[in-house]
């Protein structure tokens, strides 16, 4: 059954991740090579400490534009409060629902110390379904 599948053997085990203190151009150039929509933000323990959209991007830009300053640092415009996280042996479906019901494309996986050890995608989930009815033909 679907809701038996945990999350840790779907999840991408090595995401894209940034140091707060990079420059918004520096994530840019990160999302653009790697091909994702976001980015984790790590200290130098690999703890999660944030998380850095595209939208957190635009955001960064514009900011920078319209106030005539330079575009600043991952720090300036991450999400950092109230992260929402997932735990290895959590149920794919039960993650997968909770992200529909916020609307979040990505999740980060933490293990019990904090510490980024993957991040589970929509296309992840997508996969893991795919795989599911695969093997149940």
């Amino acid at each position: 059954m679907l809701k038996e599948l945990e999350l840790g053997h779907y999840m991408v085990p090595n995401p894209v991740v940034v140091k707060p203190d990079a420059s918004l151009f520096e994530a840019m150039r990160l999302i653009e090579e790697g091909k994702v929509s976001g980015l984790c933000v790590v200290d130098d323990s690999g703890k999660l400490v944030g998380v850095l959209s595209e939208m957190d991007c635009l955001r960064g830009i514009l900011s920078a534009v319209y106030n005539d300053t330079g575009i600043g640092y991952v720090s300036d415009f991450m999400t950092a409060d109230n992260l929402i996280v997932a735990h290895i042996h959590e149920s794919i479906a039960d993650i997968a629902s909770d992200m529909m019901r916020i609307k979040h494309r990505r999740r980060p996986v933490v293990d019990s110390q904090g510490r980024l050890v993957g991040q589970i995608t929509i296309r992840q989930i997508l996969k893991a379904v795919k795989g599911f009815r695969d093997r149940a033909a």
